[in-house]
C-alpha cells in the first residue's frame, strides 16, 4: 500500500486539476501492480511562503515554476529501481497529459518503510498478521 502525499503552492491548481493530478498519480500505482482498491493519497496546500524549492537543483535547464509539485511514495521496503522506473514514467505521462504539468515542475520521492509499520485499520499490523 503506497500512502501517496502531494504538495503544491496553494491557489496554483483548481479543485478539478487537483483531482486529475491525484487520478493520475493513482493510474501510474496501479499500471505499476498496486491493486486499483489501493488509494490513500493526501494533498497539501501551502502558502508560497511555506512551500520553499530552488528552482534549478540539481541541474536543470529549464527552472521550475509557480506549478511545482513535490510527490512522496510511501511504500513497503523491497521494491526494485525497475519497479520505481515504472511508476515514474506513468506518473510523469499522466502529469503531463491529464493536467499539463511540465516534467521539470514534478518532484518525485520514494520512501520506504518495513511492512511491520502499516497498521490499514483497528492498530492491527495487517502484514505482520498474514505472516503468521
Amino acid at each position: 500500500m503506497p500512502l501517496i502525499t502531494i504538495t503544491l503552492a496553494e491557489g496554483k491548481y483548481s479543485a478539478s486539476e487537483k483531482q486529475a493530478i491525484s487520478d493520475g498519480i493513482h493510474r501510474a500505482i496501479v499500471h505499476a501492480g498496486f491493486p486499483e482498491s489501493d488509494k490513500f493519497q493526501r494533498i497539501l496546500e501551502l502558502p508560497a511562503a511555506h512551500f520553499l524549492y530552488n528552482p534549478t537543483h540539481p541541474n536543470l535547464q529549464t527552472p521550475r515554476s509557480e506549478k511545482f509539485i513535490a510527490i512522496e511514495i510511501l511504500l513497503s521496503v523491497g521494491r526494485s529501481v525497475e519497479f520505481k522506473k515504472t511508476i515514474l514514467t506513468a506518473l510523469i505521462e499522466n502529469m503531463q497529459q491529464g493536467v499539463g504539468v511540465a516534467p521539470n515542475d514534478v518532484l518525485v520521492v520514494f520512501i520506504e518503510t518495513a511492512r511491520e509499520n502499516w497498521a490499514f485499520a483497528s492498530g492491527v499490523q495487517y502484514y505482520v498478521e498474514q505472516e503468521k
